[in-house]
């Protein structure tokens, strides 16, 4: 019982670490995120660069115009998941 509890601490998540369960979480938030934005044919999506931490999305990169970023930031809240998004995103 004790071996179990000990194991079970060492996949718990901190402040600054994900668990085990938050990593495939935040993942496959990332993975969606970069599809949907892919599929925009508005935005150059190999210009954006996203990450997730605990289901908080980090966009940065360039994109030609604030009508992109809002659209990028609208495709990210879209996504199951997202706790909050941080633009990071600067114009050209």
């Amino acid at each position: 019982m004790a071996l179990t509890l000990l194991a079970a601490a060492g996949c718990a998540s901190t402040e600054k670490h994900e668990g085990t369960g938050e990593y495939v979480d935040d993942s496959v938030i990332t993975t969606k995120v970069k599809a949907l934005l892919f599929d925009e044919p508005n935005l150059r999506s190999g210009e954006i660069n996203v990450e997730t931490f605990k289901g908080v999305v980090q966009l940065s990169g360039f994109v030609n115009s604030k009508a992109d970023i809002n659209k990028a930031v609208e495709i990210v809240r879209s996504v199951k998941g997202v706790e909050s998004v941080k633009n990071d995103m600067r114009l050209k």
